[in-house]
């Protein structure tokens, strides 16, 4: 494993266009993999194509539980609005983490929660979806990590990211 490393572990996702949102903010913030558990998403997906283009670029993949998607020395980060969790302001990365991100209709188990090396919750009026909430939080790190991190920020990353129709300069 290398310096740094990001997975995202959906329980139960019960959403096709929610997974193919989370594995396009997977591709659009550097997360090497995503993995789910249960069988909702792989019985809704036979019926949803959105997600194919994603697949290309970003492991899914299908585990029994969440802590079977940690790796090597990997912090164990819940996303969950629990009593006693960290706000996501204050929170700082670690370099090398997995997120668990509870289902659309429901929340991580006690045990999960337990067994976490940090519960972080995002300070918000009411609850975002599972998409929203992992854009927020993979978007966090990507932010806090910039300077820690190899990625290219810039101009130079606006030329590589942009779509090809768009040629926009800033002028001041």
């Amino acid at each position: 494993m290398t310096e740094f490393y990001s997975a995202v572990a959906l329980d139960n996702p019960k959403s096709p266009a929610n997974v193919g949102a989370v594995l396009r903010a997977a591709g659009c913030f550097a997360v090497d993999a995503v993995f789910y558990t249960g069988t909702r998403y792989a019985t809704a997906q036979k019926f949803h194509t959105d997600t194919h283009s994603a697949l290309e670029s970003i492991s899914l993949r299908a585990v029994n539980s969440l802590t079977d998607a940690v790796t090597g020395d990997a912090k164990i980060v819940c996303i969950e609005f629990a009593e006693g969790a960290q706000s996501l302001f204050e929170f700082s990365h670690p370099a090398k983490a997995c997120y668990f991100f509870g289902a659309e209709d429901g929340t991580l188990q006690q045990s999960t929660i337990d067994s976490a090396d940090a519960v972080v919750f995002i300070p918000t009026q009411g609850c975002l979806n599972l998409a929203a909430s992992v854009n927020v939080v993979l978007y966090d790190r990507f932010a806090k990590l910039q300077h820690q991190s190899p990625y290219v920020y810039g101009d130079e990353q606006i030329l590589q990211n942009r779509d090809r129709n768009n040629r926009l300069k800033v002028r001041l």
